[in-house]
């Protein structure tokens, strides 16, 4: 097998259990229903995953020392977090927070 069956096998591989891991969830629960308790408690899933990447992207780590605050993100989130709290709508925010990193980023670098 050459090098370029073997990669093209690799990345139709990947693909097609990238799409089976999304897909079988859903239509293997289309004909179940869960619990409510189950519900509620996999409605806060998104919460808890944007969070934990919102705090690991503020701090830099360093071997042997505390973590640092990165700035530049944490000023970023400011407005991000408050068109959070407004708008609750995953397109605004993602859309004000790259161009508060921008803007925060324009003005240190060129300042």
């Amino acid at each position: 097998m050459s090098s370029f069956e073997f990669t093209l096998l690799t990345i139709l591989g990947c693909g097609l259990v990238t799409w089976l891991s999304r897909v079988l969830p859903f239509i293997l629960l289309k004909k179940m229903t869960l619990p409510k308790l189950l519900v509620e408690y996999l409605s806060f899933v998104p919460i808890v995953i944007m969070s934990a990447l919102w705090v690991s992207n503020l701090f830099v780590q360093h071997l042997g020392h505390f973590p640092s605050v990165d700035w530049n993100n944490l000023w970023a989130s400011i407005p991000t977090v408050i068109a959070a709290i407004l708008t609750k709508n995953l397109l605004i925010i993602v859309l004000v927070g790259i161009v508060s990193l921008a803007i925060v980023q324009l003005v240190l670098y060129t300042g």
